[in-house]
């Protein structure tokens, strides 16, 4: 995956945990594992050998996939030889840099929104579930940071503090302020709300176009 930009305040905001959330709907380590049925890949930079290439047909395996570049990595993992390694691999590099700037919130907006229901299969019970989810997750500690008994204070504001720890290794993987692991609740929000548009966009048909190919009901 190549170095997205952290610059702009969005980016700056928005950017660390798009990062975090991907690793954790691909981590690494299942991709490269032939056990696991994880697969996944970063577009802005794949090596693929021709054979395997070959081996799903070519990119017309692909050709009707919104997104295109996991696709990709699950069907060549899917296509391997009985017996041998899923040798798929995905990491985390400086050397190879994202030139897109994002430079309003609108932009990142529809970046997660064109895939986000493509994500959950266009399941109305994984967006609830994945709405859920986030809500209990990031959201709720923020809220019960009102409560007043004063341990579920002390509960509350002591989930921030490990969710922000959690979250601080990949704000230092861009190499910005430390102060913005704090805003991870706050960032969890937007993308529920960028994931909740997404299927709204594709209920009423407006799903996104992207190279092609369309997020929206036939």
């Amino acid at each position: 995956m190549v170095l997205l930009r952290a610059q702009t305040l969005p980016e700056r905001f928005l950017i660390p945990p798009f990062l975090f959330f991907f690793l954790m709907l691909y981590p690494p380590g299942k991709i490269g594992s032939s056990s696991s049925r994880v697969a996944g890949a970063a577009g802005g930079c794949i090596l693929l050998r021709r054979d395997a290439l070959d081996r799903i047909g070519g990119l017309a395996a692909i050709r009707s996939e919104v997104i295109d570049d996991c696709a990709l990595a699950r069907a060549v993992k899917g296509s391997r030889p009985e017996g041998q390694r899923a040798n798929v691999w995905m990491g985390l590099s400086r050397k190879s840099r994202s030139l897109r700037a994002y430079t309003n919130f609108a932009e990142i907006r529809y970046m997660i929104a064109r895939t986000a229901f493509t994500q959950l299969r266009y399941s109305a019970l994984l967006l609830i579930g994945t709405l859920l989810g986030l809500a209990i997750t990031y959201l709720a500690p923020i809220g019960l940071l009102f409560a007043h008994d004063t341990f579920t204070r002390l509960l509350a504001l002591s989930t921030w503090l490990l969710m922000s720890l959690l979250f601080l290794p990949t704000v230092r993987f861009y190499r910005i302020s430390t102060h913005w692991a704090a805003t991870l609740p706050a960032a969890a929000a937007f993308y529920a709300a960028a994931t909740a548009l997404s299927a709204i966009r594709y209920w009423t048909n407006r799903g996104a176009q992207w190279k092609g190919r369309s997020q929206a009901p036939r």
